[in-house]
């Protein structure tokens, strides 16, 4: 099996989303971290000052950032590409398009990202010092790194693999990572992000504002915590092992389905590259997602 067969993941039974016992809980351990962010929920942008704003007086980013900021875009991704091609990444300094609303915002397999205003809608590239890494375990690392955050106010999130955060069986965020080589040496890392804040969402989708509808929160302050994220998913591409067990026991399903064949596998864990371990009775395979 590879990565152009489509699955279908069924989500873990008992770990569906309760907003009145997450409500009963937030008020009670609602951290310093959260209170930050509690200004209007469609507070107009004042660029990228408001999000390297965040970043200092929060002590969050352990590096410096070259921000770009744009009120509306068609694709903060195509941005980004215009960006690398007209000043292409050199040093150790990553960069960051984020925009308020995207017209053309692009989702798994190119499909269409609705992003409005209120979201969070960003393209990073870092520069990386590991030699080699496969896009899955990219994309693993960013799980990883925004479920720490969101966790710090207690947003019960669940990785589904390979790119997607849910809140009981509502979709949180989505995100695309991408690895470009120079020869066979790993030039950068780029991470493309829609995390829904205070917007409006289709059915299937939830936002923070949802989660904790007693709270409001500042798109600018999430856009700087996932740049934190972001940095601390380079930090944990060496880390193969921990990367995999850190995802694994945050899971969202228990099996997937084949939606060709319908055939049910088992999910065992997760592979050092980032692959999906399946099982069915004796038939052992691996899926991956990323080219």
């Amino acid at each position: 099996m590879n990565g152009s067969k489509v699955f279908m993941i069924t989500p873990l039974g008992k770990e569906q989303f309760s907003e009145s016992r997450f409500a009963a809980i937030l008020p009670r351990k609602y951290s310093s971290l959260c209170e930050v962010s509690r200004f209007k929920s469609f507070q107009p942008w004042t660029g990228a000052a408001a999000i390297a704003y965040h970043l200092r007086i929060n002590s969050l980013s352990k590096i410096v950032w070259n921000l770009r900021w744009k009120p509306v875009c068609a694709s903060t991704e195509r941005e980004l590409s215009k960006w690398l091609k007209i000043k292409p990444l050199i040093g150790n300094k990553p960069r960051a398009i984020v925009a308020s609303r995207q017209t053309q915002g692009i989702g798994q397999r190119g499909r269409s990202w609705q992003s409005p205003f209120g979201g969070v809608w960003i393209s990073a590239a870092l520069p990386s010092s590991v030699v080699s890494c496969s896009s899955e375990l990219l994309g693993l690392a960013v799980a990883v790194a925004l479920a720490e955050r969101l966790e710090k106010i207690y947003v019960p999130v669940r990785i589904k693999w390979p790119n997607d955060l849910m809140v009981g069986n509502k979709k949180l965020a989505g995100f695309l990572p991408r690895l470009i080589y120079r020869g066979e040496n790993l030039q950068l890392a780029r991470i493309g992000l829609g995390l829904n804040v205070s917007n409006n969402v289709p059915q299937e989708g939830i936002a923070l504002g949802d989660i904790c509808k007693s709270r409001q929160f500042c798109q600018a302050f999430w856009a700087a915590e996932a740049l934190v994220a972001f940095e601390r998913a380079i930090d944990l591409l060496g880390k193969e092992g921990l990367v995999c067990k850190e995802a694994e026991r945050r899971l969202w399903a228990t099996e997937v389905k084949d939606s060709i064949t319908g055939k049910k596998f088992e999910i065992e864990g997760l592979n050092f590259d980032g692959a999906l371990k399946l099982r069915n009775g004796a038939d052992k395979t691996l899926w991956t997602r990323w080219a």
